[in-house]
């Protein structure tokens, strides 16, 4: 072999592994959410599905079984429109069915499913330090059955979530909206665990706001708008012309760190006495036009 021949195919070698390493400087996400219960969940999983920055390991399904208003199953619910979501954006990601209700009362109080064993797994694949991104919408049933079955994968979680109010001037932590309610006993089994925790509380991500009418402009007319505007009309207040996008506020903090304001806090003793990263605000104004932006401007794979 010639000596420019040589040259020639150690530059392509290391093309290669240069390549291979940088695809997987790719933040791993693992996706939990309980998508049939209001609108925001198929907008704001639509967003982070469609980053080409982060690779999405797994979509699981969790429940909200304990409301007023649910479904006769309602993880099951959630599990088949997270499928039909992947198939119109064309995705093929991997879907897992959660816990069908909140965490037992006692014994092996864990909701033995695929989608805590997916979390177990891609947790304990984590090497060098490295956590695995999990970004819940909902319930925490799933998460804290995997850390409950699985207790050495903890610290090899990094959970961004939805849920709780926060006051930051009084410091007072309160654990009584919905996401909360549909499995006390799984928040309080990850605050008193090393999960690292990212938390919006609703109390912040409440600004979050979507018009009807500007939202049927911007997204009629195309393919996936046009799904996302059905969510909306379906839903069982399908009739509401104005509507909290929560779910996009967690995601936008995690692919946009600079869009929002963390804090760190101190949880009191009750609450497993630990640190906890809270949002304190959010550009709500920038992530609605992003979020009008990607989805006009998306084309299936």
């Amino acid at each position: 072999m010639k000596l420019t021949d040589q040259f020639f195919v150690l530059f392509i070698l290391v093309g290669i592994f240069s390549m291979e390493g940088f695809a997987q400087t790719k933040p791993q996400v693992l996706l939990d959410a309980d998508t049939a219960n209001e609108v925001d969940d198929a907008y704001a999983l639509s967003i982070i599905l469609m980053n080409d920055n982060v690779d999405v390991v797994a979509l699981n399904a969790t429940q909200w079984q304990a409301s007023q208003w649910t479904t006769e199953n309602s993880m099951e619910d959630s599990h088949r429109l997270n499928q039909t979501l992947l198939g119109i954006m064309g995705l093929n990601t991997k879907t897992n069915r959660g816990g069908a209700s909140r965490m037992y009362d006692w014994g092996d109080r864990a909701q033995h499913s695929a989608a805590a064993y997916e979390i177990i797994k891609q947790a304990k694949a984590q090497k060098n330090g490295k956590k695995i991104n999990v970004i819940a919408l909902g319930a925490l049933t799933n998460v804290a059955s995997a850390v409950f079955i699985e207790p050495s994968i903890a610290d090899n979680i990094r959970l961004y979530w939805l849920g709780s109010t926060y006051d930051f001037e009084k410091g007072v932590l309160r654990r009584d909206d919905f996401n909360c309610a549909m499995d006390p006993y799984a928040l309080t089994h990850l605050l008193f665990s090393s999960v690292e925790m990212h938390i919006i509380p609703i109390s912040v991500a409440s600004k979050m706001i979507f018009e009807y009418e500007e939202t049927r402009t911007q997204l009629e007319n195309h393919f996936l708008g046009d799904f996302l505007l059905k969510v909306w009309d379906d839903h069982i207040d399908g009739g509401r012309t104005q509507r909290t996008i929560w779910d996009l506020s967690i995601v936008n903090a995690f692919l946009h760190p600079e869009w929002v304001e963390e804090v760190e806090i101190t949880t009191s003793k009750d609450n497993g006495g630990r640190k906890v990263f809270y949002y304190k605000d959010f550009d709500a104004d920038r992530m609605r036009a992003d979020f009008f932006q990607k989805i006009k401007a998306y084309n299936q794979p």
